[in-house]
């Protein structure tokens, strides 16, 4: 004997009650056309029967499903699920369902899960770009079919949609200026893939902070990696094969730094006494490592509110899509930890 119960219908209510499929849909839908004693008896029955709508179906017939769509390029790192706590929040209040899509940075399920949003009928996507992304397409496609699409933290101006990032630059920019505040003057940059805008930013900062306290820039102290703590710990080991190794470090990330806290301990280097370093994102295993890890707070939380937030504004103002884009920067803020202070 099958342990499989089949799905209860609409149709199954009417038949249990003698009354039409049409009569019963329209009393689930509190329809004012319907007595009330009649709409007692069907939702009585849909709950006897344990009745579950077809939300999928419902929206199509509604053009409205009060799903929004997340993609996020890791859900490993603690800074995405921040942003995602800070996008259900605003998402609730407003009786919205939130879905996640993980892309693990690949190119590939990034464009899958934006095809899975449109096949769910998701009224908006709010995404962060993967770091192997270049082609856009796939978000130019939702464009094109009139779903709200938002950017958060990897933005990209080409798609002329709304966004919400940090201020990459200034933070990297206060990093940089707090190492040389601790005396640090070879002070080496891990950067990232310099496609992403957020990496890029980060190095400018890093940049004019050095030109502005008059140190030279050294592009051997300058080294790139993929933004993973194998990938730090690969670059810290080129820089300490330098000649002059730099007496400190700013980082592309936190994991990147992690990966470089590593290296510069198996080195038998003291952290921050031979070499400062600070990373970016305030990733939460930062204030738990030894020594401490200094850092910059993107405020993710609100960066995921203020996205939803851009949605629901976009909903009451006629569609996001047919809105002016608008592009929102939050203020980094610098974390000082026991990694970098050497004063």
């Amino acid at each position: 004997m099958s342990d499989i119960i089949s799905k209860v219908t609409i149709a199954d209510i009417a038949r249990a009650l003698k009354i039409t499929p049409a009569t019963v849909s329209r009393a689930l839908n509190n329809h004012p056309g319907i007595k009330e004693e009649t709409k007692l008896r069907v939702k009585e029955t849909a709950l006897r029967l344990n009745y579950q709508p077809n939300k999928i179906a419902s929206s199509l017939r509604l053009g409205k499903s009060n799903i929004i769509g997340v993609i996020i390029p890791s859900a490993e790192i603690s800074f995405f699920g921040s942003v995602v706590h800070g996008i259900e929040k605003v998402a609730n209040e407003n009786n919205y369902n939130v879905l996640i899509y993980q892309t693990n940075e690949l190119f590939e399920y990034e464009k899958k899960g934006v095809q899975t949003f449109l096949q769910s009928q998701v009224d908006a996507v709010l995404a962060s770009i993967s770091k192997e992304t270049i082609n856009l397409d796939h978000y130019q496609e939702l464009k094109r079919r009139g779903i709200p699409l938002i950017l958060f933290d990897r933005a990209n101006d080409q798609l002329g949609v709304s966004s919400v990032v940090v201020d990459d630059y200034a933070g990297a920019f206060e990093a940089t200026k707090h190492l040389i505040s601790q005396g640090c003057r070879r002070i080496a940059h891990i950067g990232g893939q310099q496609h992403v805008s957020i990496f890029n930013q980060r190095l400018k900062g890093y940049i004019d902070a050095l030109n502005v306290h008059n140190i030279p820039l050294n592009d051997d102290l300058i080294v790139y990696g993929k933004v993973s703590i194998d990938s730090g710990r690969e670059c810290m080991k080129q820089l300490l094969a330098l000649r002059q190794p730099p007496d400190a470090v700013f980082a592309v990330e936190d994991f990147t730094a992690l990966g470089a806290i590593q290296a510069i301990k198996q080195a038998g280097k003291v952290i921050p006494d031979d070499i400062a370093i600070i990373g970016f994102a305030n990733e939460a295993f930062g204030e738990f490592l030894t020594p401490s890890l200094s850092t910059v707070n993107q405020q993710t939380v609100k960066m995921g509110e203020e996205a939803a937030k851009m949605f629901f504004e976009g909903q009451r103002k006629g569609g996001t899509w047919l809105t002016q884009p608008k592009k929102m920067v939050l203020e980094p803020a610098l974390i000082c930890r026991e990694s970098s202070s050497k004063r």
